[in-house]
């Protein structure tokens, strides 16, 4: 098993300019992000893991340390585009890779365990990590399902019709794909949306579409998908954090 941690940006709703910081390196409980992303995919070795830098790579390479392994990511261009980067780092290995997010502190060891345990026993070519949000509204892509139950599609928040943004079964950017698949399925990614950029969620209708299975892996703990985009998130995750310390 490989990881690709997606760590390259700069966190500007965070204010992160005035900390001299890259958004991944803003800390929680006097910690930065990344080192909670980090400790909790430690069951996969340091120089199996892939951290995508950009914006001040350099202070993120000072701090992950020499046993990872960094691509960088000069412009920011989407998540797809992000682990394009990584191809020289992984071009010798068909195993399987897991892509996270470096500025998601609150997911649990065990939830990244379960997600490369099930995609292990389904022989799936892409598992997608998805979370039930009963109250909706959460600005993250919508998981599109076929009339059988099987995942069709990822519509992300800003592209998303009003009917599908009342569906809450959102994907939360964390997936584990063969590698063998990825990078030619990448090369066939666009940018034909809103953002102009290349997305990841477009990887299961490309797969689907060359006939490879793509299944998915279901969290119902709304607290661990959050993501750290504004000082709002960063409070949040440190109110979680402290209650899961204080439940030891």
């Amino acid at each position: 098993m490989k990881a690709v941690v997606l760590a390259a940006g700069k966190g500007t709703r965070l204010m992160s300019e005035k900390f001299n910081l890259p958004k991944v390196l803003r800390e929680a409980l006097s910690r930065p992000l990344l080192s909670y992303v980090l400790e909790n995919i430690d069951y996969i070795e340091k120089k199996d893991t892939v951290i995508v830098v950009g914006y001040m790579g350099d202070k993120v390479r000072e701090f992950a340390g020499g046993e990872y392994r960094f691509a960088l990511q000069k412009e920011q261009k989407g998540t797809g585009h992000a682990v394009m980067m990584t191809r020289d780092e992984l071009k010798d290995y068909d195993g399987d890779v897991i892509i996270l997010c470096g500025d998601m502190p609150l997911f649990k060891k065990e939830t990244y365990l379960g997600i490369c345990e099930k995609h292990a026993q389904s022989g799936a070519a892409l598992t997608i990590m998805t979370v039930v949000a009963k109250n909706g509204g959460l600005p993250y892509g919508r998981i599109i399902r076929d009339e059988n139950g099987n995942i069709s599609d990822i519509v992300e928040d800003k592209d998303a019709t009003p009917e599908q943004k009342a569906i809450n079964e959102l994907n939360v950017g964390v997936f584990v794909v063969k590698c063998g698949v990825l990078f030619d399925a990448l090369d066939k990614i666009g940018n034909n949306n809103k953002q102009g950029e290349y997305y990841l969620t477009d990887l299961p209708k490309i797969l689907i579409s060359e006939g490879q299975k793509v299944d998915s892996f279901t969290t119902y703990d709304v607290d661990e998908i959050v993501g750290v985009n504004t000082l709002e998130d960063l409070e949040y995750c440190e109110k979680i954090l402290t209650e899961r310390a204080n439940n030891k």
